[in-house]
């Protein structure tokens, strides 16, 4: 049962966190980035299967209970921190990182610190909108480095009021400049809307979790 193909897609996943950030160290961008979007969402995609094969085989062991959340958040630790590691440390990314970072710690040792008793504490479906928002955030930034280098490789030696002419749409737009520079932005855009989504949900499934376990911390008299 330990290496049934659940059990099996849940370990693929967790090797698949460090090669998002091998990807920068082995590859030049925008590769690096292709192959960290594409090898993201593939192993995102395992999340969903492993569960749902696991179920509909009735394959579900102890092992894959224990390691699945582990390949979650290795995903998504390692993803945010490659992410903000290439950004411009840009506030307004960093901030919902942080939050996103703190809840993931709190709640993990908060669970070893209640041993067998934090089993027994219900998760909210909020905590299934909160992964799915992490992971698309995720992926949509991953793609903007993507837009964001060929976008760059485009305009390379072009002089800065030619390109400037071209998104305003007045010169001819041969490389397909505006579609690059408008990806580029919007997919900044809506990954960072997301990220903030995923932030205020992990706070909210955070906060919950710390009080459905406040029973379980008070000093018996």
């Amino acid at each position: 049962m330990m290496w049934s193909i659940p059990n099996i897609l849940t370990v693929l996943r967790l090797l698949a966190a460090p090669g998002v950030a091998f990807m920068f160290l082995y590859f030049n961008r925008p590769w690096a980035d292709w192959f960290a979007l594409v090898l993201f969402v593939l192993a995102a995609v395992t999340d969903w299967f492993d569960g749902y094969l696991a179920r509909l085989w009735k394959q579900e062991s102890r092992f894959g209970a224990m390691l699945d959340p582990i390949a979650d958040k290795a995903m998504v630790v390692i993803a945010l921190m490659v992410i903000v590691g290439y950004s411009s440390m840009s506030p307004w990314l960093v901030l919902p990182v942080t939050f996103i970072l703190f809840r993931e710690v709190f709640v993990s040792g908060l669970r070893e610190y209640l041993g067998s008793t934090a089993g027994s504490l219900k998760v909210t479906g909020l905590a299934k909108w909160k992964t799915t928002a992490q992971m698309f955030a995720i992926a949509v930034l991953f793609s903007q480095g993507v837009f964001e280098h060929y976008f760059g490789i485009s305009v390379f030696g072009m002089d800065d009021d030619l390109v400037r002419d071209i998104l305003a749409g007045e010169a001819e737009d041969e490389h397909g400049l505006w579609w690059k520079y408008m990806g580029w932005i919007w997919s900044g855009r809506i990954g960072l809307g997301l990220l903030w989504v995923a932030a205020i949900l992990t706070l909210i499934t955070g906060l919950d979790y710390f009080r459905k376990a406040m029973p379980h911390l008070r000093d018996e008299r």
